[in-house]
């Protein structure tokens, strides 16, 4: 299986936000904006791989700036990892005032894995990660520890599972 880099792979999505994405003083549901994580991760995750995936992990999302009825919101996704059918993706959420201003605001990040199945259901190889610059290896680096991590801390919660 051929490598492909991040590039290849990286895609955005954008959505204007509407009243039934926010609560009544007009602030966007923390779920509206974990959903359009979720969906973007798996564009991603499924262009790098070209097979159907599925969520496995929200290693951390971090809400840094509100986002508001009228803004639009702009979810920018890109790999950061991939293992044997894993891939991490790093999303960042940046909202538009479309109304008035027309300041652009990091509204948020997020780190998401995504599993990629076969037609069985069942986890399947995907490409290795081609990486072409010293951030890409930095980010890799970064992506293999928290996988390190994750597939320790599963290891463990299986046997304190198996105990009881």
């Amino acid at each position: 299986m051929e490598e492909k880099s991040a590039r290849e792979s990286e895609s955005t999505i954008s959505r204007v936000m509407l009243p039934p994405d926010a609560n009544v003083a007009g602030n966007v549901f923390g779920g509206t904006i974990l959903k359009m994580i979720d969906e973007i991760s798996g564009i991603v995750a499924t262009k790098h791989s070209r097979r159907n995936c599925v969520t496995a992990n929200i290693e951390h999302i971090d809400f840094i700036y509100p986002v508001h009825i009228g803004d639009l919101l702009e979810l920018r996704g890109r790999l950061n990892f991939v293992g044997n059918s894993s891939m991490e993706v790093a999303v960042e959420v940046f909202a538009e005032n479309l109304l008035t201003t027309g300041d652009i605001n990091f509204a948020g990040r997020a780190t998401v894995t995504m599993v990629a199945l076969d037609e069985n259901g069942k986890p399947t190889p995907v490409p290795k990660l081609k990486l072409e610059t010293e951030e890409e290896r930095k980010t890799y680096q970064e992506g293999l520890r928290r996988y390190t991590d994750r597939t320790k801390r599963l290891k463990m919660m299986d046997r304190m599972r198996k105990t009881k």
